[in-house]
């Protein structure tokens, strides 16, 4: 399987800190049991940046969930 690379990351987000963000956040999601929408048999940070790269996470999904988390808090 090839490498993944943050320039692959970036062709789907604008900027480095976004990607650091919705990384992040699927891959908590992945470690808490959320399944994968890739298969790989990698780290679960590499998982995450696997489904930025193909285009199945992106930042409007990490913000609906940011809001829906946001609006239960309240």
């Amino acid at each position: 399987m090839a490498r993944i690379t943050v320039e692959d990351c970036l062709k789907k987000v604008p900027s480095r800190f976004a990607l650091v963000h919705i990384a992040a956040q699927r891959g908590r999601q992945l470690l808490k049991g959320a399944p994968a929408l890739v298969k790989t048999d990698n780290k679960v940070v590499v998982t995450a940046l696997r489904e930025v790269a193909s285009g199945l996470v992106t930042i409007a999904d990490a913000a609906a969930k940011g809001h829906k988390k946001s609006e239960q808090n309240v």
